[in-house]
């Protein structure tokens, strides 16, 4: 058992907690900026929509390969790597000129984001005792969050006051300061400054990662997160703000009050699900289908209310998406428990994906609907045209909850016949 130095653990704890932040806010830096992309790069829904597609894709496919960056060497190498890599994306985004660069230095910033979280995760694992790791996972996730907060409210006042090339500047620089702490300070582990695991064939990677994705826990966690994430990440990433806007008639103002407390939603909701999912390990997956309902049952509200809701009803309406977004942690909880040590990493990677794929599918899907329904009409999206295209959420609904009830009935028998030392789903 490790003891290691509590002062040094918040510390290096706090310094990745940092960085995460900062990629979070990286992600979501373009959902203020969206109209003022399609002005600056003369593009439309579906063209704006392609940032975050792509930027989701890269994030997406990148988390396996990540994991086993990790494992080869170390997450404190692969952090310095993501955070120079977001500076230097952003850095580009603040000159391009054309769609074309722009989309190419957003698809830069899905690859620093994709290096960051699951690096985290390992640092917490290395750094804490066992007993904390769960809750401290879902608090790193949840304060993470907060990158969002300053994505919508500070990144709003900085394009508007500072411009486009000088607001996107400051927030690449500074990752700069990051990458300091993280060559000075942090280390892999409380005995070890970098950990530099063997080398794997790409047979033994197969094998790894076929071994993961066939246990059912690591699938059930998988359509978790799925189900669970993508509502609240496509308002925070593009679509909230102009579905607030132009949906719903709202001032920029009370838009932007609502993607934070969409976030603040995501931020307090994270520790009280980790403290119920340590105390009911085997209601997991009954926590999500309630969850996951709730928002189908507030969304369906907003979108058959006569004419626009009321504004109440959206604060309820970000207040219960946003609890999907820790919710989705859920299911790296069931994949740590479904998986032994080593394959840990990579069953990770697998379940992280679940949530971005949706999301990626449901951006894309919004962008192009809104263009149907509205056809040259510019970014003048219709409140009919946007009840078209967040419809489309009821498809990914489906599709998520019909395989979390099926995977949980195979996760808890093979549980209780193979693995009865750990909890089910």
């Amino acid at each position: 058992m490790r003891e290691p130095r509590p002062r040094w653990t918040f510390v290096v704890w706090s310094i990745g907690l940092a960085t995460y932040l900062l990629a979070v806010f990286h992600r979501s830096s373009l959902a203020v900026a969206g109209l003022a992309a399609t002005d600056r790069f003369g593009i439309s829904a579906a063209q704006l929509s392609t940032f975050v597609m792509l930027q989701l894709l890269v994030y997406a496919v990148m988390q396996v390969p990540v994991g086993l960056l990790i494992d080869r060497f170390g997450p404190r190498r692969v952090l310095l790597a993501g955070t120079l890599v977001l500076v230097a994306a952003q850095s580009a985004f603040a000159f391009a000129d054309s769609f074309v660069l722009a989309l190419l230095a957003r698809a830069f910033v899905g690859v620093g984001d994709a290096l960051t979280f699951i690096c985290v995760l390992r640092l917490v694992s290395s750094w804490f005792p066992l007993r904390q790791i769960p809750f401290m996972t879902q608090l790193t996730g949840t304060l993470g969050q907060g990158g969002a907060i300053a994505a919508a409210v500070p990144m709003t006042w900085a394009l508007g006051t500072l411009g486009w090339e000088r607001a996107y500047l400051l927030a690449a620089s500074l990752g700069l300061v990051l990458a300091l702490g993280l060559v000075v300070v942090v280390r892999d582990a409380p005995s070890v400054r970098s950990l530099r695991g063997e080398a794997m064939s790409l047979g033994a990677v197969r094998r790894s990662l076929g071994a993961s994705w066939s246990q059912p826990g690591t699938r059930l966690g998988f359509w978790m997160h799925f189900s669970t994430q993508f509502s609240a990440t496509t308002l925070s990433l593009l679509w909230g703000y102009p579905f607030f806007v132009r949906g719903e008639g709202r001032t920029p103002d009370e838009a932007g009050l609502l993607l934070t407390v969409l976030v603040l939603a995501i931020m307090v909701a994270g520790p009280v699900l980790g403290w119920l999912v340590g105390a009911y390990p085997y209601e997991r997956s009954t926590m999500v289908l309630t969850i996951v309902g709730s928002i189908v049952a507030v969304w369906t509200v907003v979108l058959a209310w006569p004419g626009n809701a009321p504004f109440g009803v959206l604060l309820v309406l970000v207040v219960v998406t946003g609890i999907g977004g820790p919710a989705s942690m859920i299911g790296f909880d069931v994949g740590r428990t479904s998986n032994p040590d080593e394959r840990l990493s990579s069953a990770t990677g697998i379940i992280n994906q679940g949530g971005f794929y949706a999301s990626l599918l449901l951006v894309v899907g919004i962008g192009l609907v809104l263009d149907w329904r509205t056809p040259g009409s510019g970014t003048s999206y219709t409140p009919e045209a946007f009840r078209w295209a967040m419809s489309l959420q009821y498809v990914l609904w489906t599709v998520g909850l019909v395989q979390v009830w099926r995977y949980r009935g195979r996760a808890r028998a093979f549980v209780a016949r193979a693995r009865p030392d750990l909890s089910g789903g």
